[in-house]
């Protein structure tokens, strides 16, 4: 026969100290095997011997009734908890009108099956499925000792039987049955349609099958609500399976007496009975079964810890944002939290962001309730961190020599009063720093102009605080005084960077405000304000000397002109005295010298000019005597031209070195008629710069007519 076990759900028999007679057996529902102690008979000693193998009188004994569910071969074995006990049994049946149709009068009819073997080696007896029944209708009929077994019994579905198990030494050692065979015994628990799920006890199991289950409460002794626990019993199956709880197996037998609102304690054994009620036949077989169970109550009540935790009052806001999840108040459970007491006790207002939740310090509160539903409540002490405070700094640094807008900072070593052990990073805005986004990422190197930045420094509790940090770019500082000079060239002067600054080192090597005797060249020299140098380069420039750069002579004047140099000139012919006008009336013939200087007063420019013999009037009649006129004299001179033009200033004749700088009266090979003329005769002096000297007259032409 297929075993179905019901795993931690035990039959009554199990469990219970309870006798029975034929009237009131024991039904069996289901092929779970039974463990049972009987410690005497019923209420009735039962007449046995008469029809049966049994004698008179009943012993331990315990009554069992069961319906087939399934028709097939049922077998079962007694199997003594100890081996030395003499257990006998006797089956009759099958019957459908309870035990009282198996007795007459008190003398009960005769057992299909029946054995009292004696004691056996292993003290097991029963129904072997390697006997076979007897060839009478149906495979029943009487049947005695077959050694310690008896043959198996062919049943057929719905038949119902009375088995009685009797312990012939009255000892209070019990025994197991175990039932075999292909028929199967009617239970409403082994039911796949009622019971699909099994059955589950309330709480958690004990250590051993045998051990009540636990149920945890919170505080004892206190008033609980039974029905509480029937859904989880049930477990999904069938409603028409029923619940009761009970404090004393008598109860559980009757079903007397249910517990449903009580005051439980953690010292009673409690126990719960399931049976099956059919809607539709109140009298089916299956509604005298029952199953039941043992549980006890424990102590389930939370004790929890008052904690503190910490956050960061980050920028001085006076608020942090707490994780009140960390705070320690108790292990396991669901936690819900609040900002007030009276909030916790009347579930209002309830924290809904506790692993972010924005406050000023102060105390919030925590209800625990642990997984068996038990409360308790903590304080949370809601705790500023050490602040991190900072200081803004201004910090200076000298410009780049090429780019004097923007400077190279090392933000990693300004001072804002942060200690060891702190991170730093720095943002070019105050947004970035405080969403931590575009940090500077050369902040050893930051090269930039005047500017803010923004240093977020952050400790080991991740507290922060910002501070701004102004950047300024010292610009060059140069000297106001220090200027490029102009100087004569075999002159001499002084450079003076003044006064105000913190050092002076010159490209001459002095370290002085003023460096002296410096002549013509560049110079540069460095001026320290604070940390900084500025580079300043001055040149001492030579004075540009002025030049003759033409002579106009008419008769014995001559007039300078001038160029080049710093204006006014000033003239002179003999270098001692000198004039602003650049005119000179009552020149000697001949050479002449002149001197020339501009503003600077250098040492003056002079040439040598010659004013040339003046011929007012010639008589070309070949006498030799003023014949022609003649300024051969000159033509040492450079690029020396004499040119002659009538009253209206139309060139009539040039002589120049093929005609030997003379001119006879002529122009084209003809005399010119008498008459007045004039003249112009040009040169560069034989001086550095060529001076460019004209000479301009008239002459009287007398030609003999």
């Amino acid at each position: 026969m297929k075993k179905t076990l019901l795993l931690l759900i035990f039959f009554i028999a199990q469990v219970f100290y309870a006798q029975s007679d034929c009237g009131t057996a024991i039904p069996l529902c289901g092929n779970s095997d039974i463990s049972y102690t009987p410690s005497g008979h019923g209420n009735i000693e039962e007449e046995l011997s008469q029809n049966g193998c049994l004698g008179r009188d009943e012993n331990y004994s315990v009554w069992y009734t069961f319906t087939i569910a399934t028709s097939g071969t049922l077998s079962f074995t007694i199997d003594p908890n100890v081996n030395t006990d003499d257990y006998d049994f006797a089956v009759y049946g099958p019957t459908t009108n309870g035990c009282a149709s198996l007795q007459t009068n008190g003398t009960f009819v005769t057992p299909i099956r029946c054995n009292y073997a004696g004691r056996v080696p292993n003290g097991d007896t029963g129904l072997s499925l390697t006997i076979p029944p007897p060839a009478t209708p149906n495979g029943t009929g009487t049947a005695g000792n077959a050694g310690e077994w008896s043959p198996y019994m062919d049943v057929v579905a719905g038949q119902t039987y009375y088995l009685i198990v009797d312990n012939f030494e009255s000892s209070d050692d019990g025994f197991k049955l175990v039932w075999g065979g292909t028929a199967t015994l009617s239970s409403a628990f082994n039911d796949p349609v009622l019971a699909p799920n099994p059955f589950i006890p309330p709480g958690i199991p004990g250590a051993t099958p045998t051990d009540p289950t636990t149920v945890m409460v919170c505080g004892l002794p206190s008033q609980f609500n039974f029905n509480t626990l029937t859904a989880g019993i049930i477990n999904g199956n069938s409603a028409n399976f029923k619940v009761t709880y009970h404090d004393n197996t008598n109860d559980v037998v009757t079903g007397d007496d249910p517990l449903t609102i009580a005051t439980v304690n953690g010292t009673t054994d409690y126990y719960y009975r399931i049976r099956y009620l059919d809607p539709d036949d109140p009298n089916n077989v299956i509604n005298k079964c029952f199953i039941s169970g043992k549980f006890k109550f424990v102590n389930a009540n939370i004790t929890v810890t008052n904690a503190t935790i910490f956050a960061c009052n980050n920028d001085g806001e006076g608020t942090g944002k707490f994780d009140l999840t960390t705070a320690n108040v108790f292990a396991g459970g669901t936690k819900k939290y609040y900002p007030t007491l009276p909030d916790l006790n009347a579930d209002t207002n309830e924290i809904t962001n506790p692993t972010a939740y924005i406050s000023a310090p102060k105390t919030v509160y925590a209800k625990v309730i642990s997984d068996f539903g038990c409360t308790a409540v903590a304080n949370i002490t809601l705790s500023f961190h050490p602040v991190i405070t900072l200081r803004d700094a201004v910090v200076e640094r000298c410009y780049i020599e090429n780019d004097i807008t923007r400077a190279l900072f090392d933000l990693t070593q300004i001072e804002v009063g942060a200690v060891a052990g702190q991170t730093k990073k720095f943002y070019k805005t105050l947004i970035d720093a405080k969403a931590e986004t575009n940090p500077i990422t050369n902040a050893s190197t930051y090269i930039s102009e005047n500017s803010e930045v923004y240093i977020r420094v952050t400790n080991a509790n991740q507290c922060y605080d910002i501070a701004k940090i102004t950047l300024v770019v010292m610009p060059p500082v140069k000297s106001a005084v220090l200027k490029d000079k102009t100087i004569c060239a075999e002159a001499k002067t002084t450079l003076d960077a003044g006064p105000g600054f913190d050092g002076y080192e010159w490209s001459t090597g002095e370290t002085t405000q003023a460096i002296n005797n410096v002549g013509i060249g560049a110079y540069w020299v460095k001026l320290k304000t604070g940390e900084c140098y500025t580079l300043q380069n001055v040149t001492v420039f030579a004075s540009k000397q002025p030049v003759i750069s033409s002579v106009d002579i008419s008769n014995n004047t001559i007039t300078v002109n001038a160029s080049g140099g710093t204006p006014p000139y000033m003239y002179s012919i003999d270098g001692v005295n000198w004039q602003a006008s650049n005119t000179f009336s009552g020149l000697p013939r001949g050479d002449n010298k002149i001197f020339l200087k501009d503003s600077y007063n250098c040492n003056p420019t002079q040439i040598t000019i010659t004013v040339p013999n003046l011929i007012n009037a010639i008589t070309p009649n070949g006498d030799k005597v003023n014949d022609d006129i003649d300024y051969s004299a000159l033509s040492y001179k450079k690029n020396l031209v004499f040119i002659v033009y009538d009253r209206y200033g139309n060139k009539l004749y040039e002589a120049n070195k093929m005609r030997d700088y003379k001119w006879d009266g002529s122009a084209s090979g003809k005399k010119l008629p008498t008459g007045t003329y004039w003249y112009t005769i040009s040169w560069n002096e034989n001086d550095k710069n060529s001076t460019e000297t004209k000479y301009s007259g008239w002459i009287l032409l007398k030609n003999k007519e």
